[in-house]
């Protein structure tokens, strides 16, 4: 099995922005200002990658439809919204977060930062959950790109 490159580094880049994410969270508990302010915008950087490989691959490449089971379409879908959901609401306020936090309006940033964590850990969950269903448990499906949906080649 061959797993598709750019989804690969895409999913990488959410983990790992998942992954800064705990770590600033320990930092800012242990009162390490700086490197939580560090670490947190690295996370922001890592999520905004996989943002632009998301986007310029659904654009250019496009994406892929599940590939398993038909019975297992519908609960496939279902979880999909579910993870974008999250992904929307998770990208909302991971940019407020860091704003409030650059701003220094830290009474808002300290009580959005945890909510904003845990939303974006569970994006980061059901995102590789999203990945493992689409290649790896599965073979994906069809994959056609948004300018060839619109234009037809």
């Amino acid at each position: 099995m061959s797993l598709p490159i750019l989804p690969t580094i895409s999913t990488f880049f959410i983990v790992l922005s998942a992954i800064l994410v705990a770590i600033g969270w320990s930092l800012i508990r242990k009162r390490k200002v700086e490197a939580h302010k560090k670490t947190m915008l690295a996370a922001g950087v890592s999520a905004l990658l996989f943002f632009i490989i998301y986007v310029s691959r659904t654009v250019f490449v496009g994406n892929t439809s599940f590939g398993g089971p038909d019975e297992l379409k519908i609960f496939y879908t279902v979880f999909l919204v579910f993870h974008i959901i999250l992904a929307t609401t998770g990208a909302v306020f991971g940019l407020v977060s860091i704003y409030t936090g650059l701003k220094e309006v830290l009474p808002r940033h300290r009580k959005i930062g945890p909510v904003t964590s845990i939303i974006w850990f569970f994006t980061a969950i059901t995102g590789v959950a999203v990945y493992l269903l689409l290649y790896v448990f599965y073979e994906g499906g069809e994959t056609t790109s948004m300018l060839k949906a619109i234009f037809g080649h």
